[in-house]
């Protein structure tokens, strides 16, 4: 499911227009001011009981090695965000 048809069903679900429904959805998971990115870049966690947690975490710095030249090179430290399915989601898929 790509984003319009992810706008398209929420639409159809809630009686939303399509040009709410695509709102909302940025509004929420937009990358540059969304609820969710905002929320990992203050170092807050996003829990949703039922479906899953958000969370910002920690990757240490690290050496790694450039694969064309075999050169051995250092990675530095950074943040990459995380998702874990809660139980009622896992529960859905299987």
């Amino acid at each position: 499911m790509n984003k319009s048809e992810f706008v398209d069903a929420l639409a159809e679900n809630t009686g939303m227009t399509k040009a709410d429904a695509a709102r909302a959805i940025d509004a929420i998971f937009a990358t540059d001011g969304g609820i969710i990115a905002g929320a990992l870049k203050k170092g807050d966690r996003v829990q949703i009981t039922g479906f899953g947690t958000f969370e910002a975490k920690h990757r240490k710095a690290r050496t790694g090695r450039n694969p064309r030249t075999g050169e051995t090179i250092q990675i530095a430290a950074s943040k990459t965000p995380g998702f874990k399915a809660g139980k009622g989601l896992k529960d859905a898929i299987n």
